[in-house]
């Protein structure tokens, strides 16, 4: 289930200056996502906090803003517009521009978590499935 209006999980502002985010939830990309900053009066941008279980790849995608993925903890291989998958790591910014295809593979013992800024901010209607209903691994790994 891509996140919707009703599935979100968004930020709650406790006031002007201070907000505190909400659990995560589990969305059909097969990765688990909390919203930290996504709120229309401020459409520049979004940053959420991402973690897939070992073993998983997330459902082939694209987005129609663009990326940047900060890796926190894990390791993985990426695969972004359909070149080659490169491994990924705590340190890592991998940036993915608005349109292109993407997935990551979870390759470590422990959950890969990241950090995804969206620009401008990610709503709903911005992602689109490309999965070809294979769910396995990351094109050309196995």
């Amino acid at each position: 289930m891509v996140p919707t209006a009703s599935t979100t999980t968004k930020p709650t502002f406790v006031s002007k200056y201070l907000h505190r985010a909400r659990n995560e939830i589990l969305t059909s990309e097969r990765c688990f996502i909390r919203e930290l900053v996504n709120d229309p009066a401020f459409p520049d941008a979004s940053l959420a906090e991402c973690r897939v279980a070992p073993g998983v790849t997330t459902e082939l995608h694209r987005l129609s803003v663009a990326e940047w993925y900060v890796i926190r903890e894990g390791r993985g291989l990426m695969e972004v517009a359909g070149e080659a998958p490169f491994a990924v790591a705590p340190g890592d910014i991998v940036a993915i521009p608005a349109g292109v295809s993407q997935r990551v593979r979870n390759t470590g013992d422990g959950d890969l978590i990241f950090h995804c800024l969206c620009v401008p901010r990610f709503t709903p209607d911005g992602y689109e499935s490309l999965a070809d209903g294979e769910i396995g691994s990351v094109t050309g790994v196995d």
